[in-house]
């Protein structure tokens, strides 16, 4: 390699870092990034969804258990979905999951831009590994 190719090659991997930082500037800006920081502070700081939220994940937990055992009935199943109606019953975790899943939506249309000129899913390979 040349020097010119070195430098041609260490400059665009320079703009691709500044254009990274960029778009992550962006998100943060992104209403729907702001509503997911919002909400999730609610929840976080709310004790009694706190308390459900870890009382579900002893549900589930148990469940799993249950059935990496091969002894998760069908009983089982109906506690975990009916912990899960609970916990999103509420309506600031309503709220969040609501807010998390625009946010999500919202970071997949960016995907699709970004990976658009790519031959591969940027932010599948990206955030990911293991994919057959």
């Amino acid at each position: 390699m040349s020097i010119e190719s070195d430098a041609a090659e260490t400059g665009a991997s320079e703009d691709a870092d500044a254009l990274a930082r960029q778009l992550g500037e962006a998100i943060v800006d992104l209403p729907e990034y702001q509503r997911f920081l919002e909400t999730k502070e609610v929840v976080e700081a709310d004790e009694e969804i706190q308390a459900e939220i870890r009382e579900f994940e002893q549900v589930r937990e148990e469940f799993m258990l249950a059935r990496q055992a091969g002894e998760a009935s069908r009983e089982d199943l109906r506690e975990l979905q009916a912990a899960q109606e609970q916990l999103h019953d509420i309506p600031e975790m309503s709220e969040y999951l609501a807010a998390q899943s625009d946010l999500e939506l919202r970071l997949q249309e960016l995907n699709e831009l970004v990976s658009e000129p790519l031959a591969v899913d940027f932010g599948g390979k990206a955030g990911g590994c293991c994919e057959d």
